[in-house]
């Protein structure tokens, strides 16, 4: 193993200067204190001649926000607080039951300071998450966040993703400018290209529309409204099988665990205090039967075996218990249609693979961008000077978005088993590379926590895998065959990263300054 810290040091000096770059943050001196807020908003006053809903608000609605998941609350109370008048029209406001939504990183966190919502945490029996245990092939190695230059409360957090939810909205709607309803929106409402409101049909049945100079469209990962704002390309890699592993502990107690199994990656992160939540992935968009059993089998003779065994039978107890989920796996490339008077964010907007847990840290990034767009604008009203100005917002939110969106897609190719011996090496080298601990794990751990969202740090890292990976093979004695898998190494180290970057934008992600709508000040 000696020539292997050898090479570590070598890639290190070669990269060096680059790759030296750390992940900087401010420390958070203070928090809110808890809150919690059990009135939703009364139903809005229809209008019987035209049914027309009235906001309410005297001088009208300033934003519509249609959902209120995690992107649609943060924003509805971003908004709120900023002094907008804000109608949210929610599909179901009971407490969502989802097997994903649950690990927010660190960087993440951090922005739910930025937007005063970090009470939203208490009393919903939050873990705190301080990095990740790797496994393979009976190794393993702990890969704790960078969190030294921040204060002490700053780190991941693990929930029920439905009492996070229904915090935040309580949140969003106990302020008087918010009105929060429930409803169904079935369609945009479109006059001479621009998007004027939405037509929706009440809890009771009742067609209503609902006008305001700008719609954002938050209705998470099956938008039925995106169509018309987007152009989609929705990738489903692989399916999530979710568990709860109840009254075990994790072998490293406040860390996710990762098991590099085969064909793909298992999961492990705690949700309360008393629970584990399990993810098994499987690649491909259709999943053993859970009705007939078929599940259960694999669950039991593939999945079982590979899990560490400190919890395999908590996740014999959980499968027999029966209370298994299913969730497609979706991601799909921000590709915006610049729209007047409407927005998309959140999943509905863009997503990418749930391996690395970065879907909240991105869309809550992306409310600290649009809020920040938005204060200057004392109204909303002009709808093509509004459309042209948040063309900057799909520029400035790059640097994180695409930092997450890449990592993520990279790290799932990477960590799926392979028969192909270049993939199997590169597999090997992403958890040794990992293991050394330093620089070589805290720069990607701080690439997936959020903390340093530097595309090109990204870039230098993965191929610095990939150069530590041949050094293995051509160590200590290098052979032709060896030569030729180290280069089909590099050469499928560059085909799984750079169609992702190519489906971000390079000129967005690496050079935004060079973007004219980088620099586009607010309308008159």
């Amino acid at each position: 193993m000696i020539y292997q810290w050898v090479l570590g040091g070598i890639v290190a000096s070669l990269l060096g200067f680059l790759l030296l770059d750390r992940s900087r943050g401010k420390r958070v001196k203070s928090r809110a204190g808890g809150y919690l807020m059990e009135k939703m908003k009364d139903e809005c006053v229809k209008s019987s001649a035209n049914g027309e809903c009235c906001s309410g608000f005297g001088g009208g609605t300033d934003v519509i926000v249609v959902g209120a998941g995690v992107a649609g609350s943060a924003l509805a109370h971003t908004l709120g607080k900023d002094g907008r008048r804000v109608h949210v029209i929610e599909r179901d406001l009971s407490q969502p039951d989802r097997i994903v939504g649950e690990l927010l990183q660190p960087g993440g966190y951090l922005k739910l300071i930025e937007l005063g919502l970090e009470d939203c945490l208490n009393e919903i029996d939050a873990q705190r998450v301080l990095g990740y245990a790797l496994y393979k092939d009976g190794k393993n190695a702990r890969l704790s966040y960078p969190l030294e230059q921040f204060h002490s409360d700053v780190a991941g957090r693990s929930f029920h993703n439905g009492r996070f939810v229904q915090r935040m909205r309580e949140k969003a709607a106990s302020l008087p400018n918010v009105k929060m309803e429930q409803g169904t929106v079935t369609s945009l409402i479109e006059e001479k290209g621009s998007i004027k409101g939405v037509q929706y049909r009440t809890k009771a049945g009742e067609e209503l529309k609902a006008y305001a100079p700008l719609t954002i469209v938050c209705d998470g990962c099956f938008s039925n409204l995106r169509r018309s704002l987007c152009n989609p390309k929705v990738d489903v890699p692989s399916c999530f099988v979710g568990l709860v592993l109840e009254n075990c502990q994790l072998p490293h107690a406040n860390h996710g665990h990762v098991v590099l199994a085969d064909p793909s990656p298992i999961l492990f992160y705690p949700i309360s205090s008393n629970e584990i939540r399990c993810l098994v992935d499987v690649p491909g968009q259709k999943v053993p039967s859970i009705a007939n059993g078929e599940m259960a089998r694999y669950l039991k003779t593939v999945v079982a075996p590979q899990i560490p065994p400190e919890l395999h039978n908590a996740f014999i107890s959980a499968i027999d218990k029966g209370n298994v989920k299913t969730m497609p796996n979706r991601s799909m490339p921000a590709s915006p249609y610049p729209t007047p008077g409407a927005l998309l964010m959140g999943d509905a907007f863009n997503m990418r693979h749930p391996l690395t847990g970065g879907g909240m840290t991105v869309a809550l990034s992306d409310i600290v961008v649009l809020r920040d767009l938005l204060k200057p604008l004392h109204n909303l009203n002009d709808a093509a000077a509004l459309c042209k100005y948040l063309e900057a917002f799909y520029t400035l939110r790059k640097p994180v978005a695409s930092t997450i969106n890449t990592l993520a897609g990279a790290l799932y190719k990477v960590f799926c088993a392979s028969p192909d011996q270049a993939r199997k090496e590169m597999r090997e080298a992403c958890f040794d590379y990992l293991s050394l601990g330093g620089i070589f794990s805290n720069g990607p751990i701080a690439l997936l926590s959020g903390l340093n969202p530097r595309p090109l740090s990204l870039v230098l890292h993965f191929f610095a895998v990939a150069v530590y990976g041949v050094g293995r093979l051509l160590l200590p004695f290098p052979s032709p065959k060896r030569m030729w898998i180290g280069a089909r190494l590099i050469s499928g180290a560059s085909g799984i990263i750079f169609p992702i970057i190519k489906a971000e934008g390079v000129r967005q992600m690496f050079f935004p300054a060079t973007v004219p709508a980088y620099y586009r000040g607010p309308p008159n």
